[in-house]
């Protein structure tokens, strides 16, 4: 048997750990969440730690409850949210849910920090220092 495998020690969506992707040392590709195997040629893929800023690449309004069950409705009803795929630098795209103040705000190619969350990741606009003077 070729290749020893590998065990990854973080669960991707643990809050704690950060987000948590995997790289392939052979053709150098990096995805999360993590995998054991490269999904582009099958090799072994090792843990790695992504920085989760990015910028938002496309994005998309979520304006109905999901079906239940598994969506548990909350005591306020359900609320309309933002969903967005954001590029982080490591060039990963990661599907988060964007925590903004407001719909009108959201731009593509906003910086965006992404978190690990229980479920879904979700993104809050980074501010820069030029935007905080």
């Amino acid at each position: 048997m070729g290749g020893a495998l590998i065990r990854m020690t973080t669960l991707p969506r643990r809050p704690a750990a950060g987000l948590q992707g995997s790289h392939c040392s052979g053709c150098s590709v990096t995805v999360y969440p993590a995998d054991e195997s490269c999904p582009r040629c099958g090799g072994p893929a090792t843990p790695a730690a992504l920085s989760g800023a990015g910028t938002l690449w496309t994005w998309t309004v979520q304006r109905y409850a999901p079906k239940s069950p598994p969506y548990k409705e909350p005591p306020g009803g359900f609320t309309p949210f933002a969903l967005g795929y954001v590029e982080l630098k490591e060039g990963v795209r990661v599907a988060a849910v964007l925590d903004v103040d407001g719909l009108d705000e959201i731009r593509i190619g906003m910086p965006l920090t992404v978190t690990a969350g229980d479920g879904v990741p979700r993104a809050r606009p980074t501010h820069t220092r030029e935007e905080d003077s």
